[in-house]
């Protein structure tokens, strides 16, 4: 009887400790906005697709100034851009990944941890639908100004010139120190939010049209509504390190392809997504007292799990 009576309580005391969390998550939630989560609460979001694992880095949301001085004409005027909170892969997709969801690699430097190259961006549509409806999310390419402030840093950055130093063979594979092709992803250092070849190795098709910017300030820029290039950015294997800069801008056809030309991925939590992911976020690091108590007696999932 006693052990019937604890294990009753050990329920009851977990159920409060759950409402507790619950009831803090739907004080901090905000139906009107992407995922706000501070920083520190979010966590890395790791999928798996035909047996491919692969991680999605938090970029928590803010304001920048989009651009440079410095470079090349089309990197200006300097503009304040800000964004609300994204993930975005911790590489460029590996061959690996692509061949997942695609069942074929149309790479010309095979390797599974190389990025893949040789896709147009009609091309990366097509992957990004085949992954989605794999994986029930809603993968699609960066904005470009989500790029830009990814490969700075987000609100990390350290206002290096390229993205995680200013030391450019640090952080990228570029024509000055690569033997004529890709490398494998994570072969140098990653930037302030743990991201690799932001800098080099292979250019990144983003969503926007390509277009000359503007000068106003924008919040979730999308670019212009229509085109007749698509922007890439972060410079390849084959290009000098003024390309490999955070601000340089490139683009090219939807139909274009090339051997140095690859992607990365980006996903955000919506509406009814922040509640559970801000949930999971705080059991997981423990920010709200409450969830010291579900830790504790919450050990055996079966305790929650057993019916009388």
């Amino acid at each position: 009887m006693e052990i019937e009576n604890w294990v009753a309580m050990k329920k009851y005391l977990c159920l409060f400790a759950l409402c507790g969390l619950l009831c803090s998550c739907v004080k901090n939630f905000d139906p009107d906005l992407v995922d706000t989560t501070p920083e520190e609460e979010l966590i890395d979001e790791i999928f798996t697709v035909e047996g491919v694992s692969f991680t999605m880095k938090p970029v928590s949301g803010g304001t920048f100034e989009m651009g440079s001085l410095s470079g090349s004409i089309d990197e200006r005027p300097v503009h304040s851009v800000t964004l609300s909170t994204y993930y975005i892969g911790e590489t460029e997709v590996t061959q690996e990944l692509w061949q997942a969801g695609m069942g074929s690699n149309p790479s010309r430097f095979t390797g599974s941890q190389r990025p893949v190259e040789q896709v147009s961006w009609n091309d990366c549509q097509e992957f990004i639908e085949q992954l989605n409806a794999l994986t029930g999310k809603k993968f699609r390419l960066p904005t470009e100004a989500e790029w830009e402030y990814a490969a700075r840093g987000g609100n990390k950055s350290k206002g290096y010139i390229y993205s995680g130093s200013n030391d450019v063979d640090a952080v990228a594979w570029y024509s000055d120190n690569i033997e004529s092709s890709t490398h494998e992803v994570k072969g140098k250092l990653p930037n302030e939010l743990g991201l690799y070849d932001m800098s080099g190795n292979v250019w990144e098709w983003c969503s926007d049209w390509y277009d000359s910017y503007s000068a106003e300030s924008a919040t979730n820029p999308q670019g212009p509504s229509s085109g007749s290039n698509r922007v890439f950015r972060g410079g390849g294997w084959g290009n000098n390190a003024d390309r490999c800069r955070c601000a340089n801008r490139s683009n090219g056809t939807p139909a274009d392809m090339d051997d140095a030309l690859g992607l990365r991925l980006v996903f955000q939590q919506r509406r009814g997504n922040h509640f559970l992911h801000l949930l999971l976020s705080r059991i997981r690091h423990r920010r709200y007292e409450g969830s010291h108590v579900f830790a504790r007696l919450g050990r055996d999932s079966s305790v929650l799990c057993t019916s009388e």
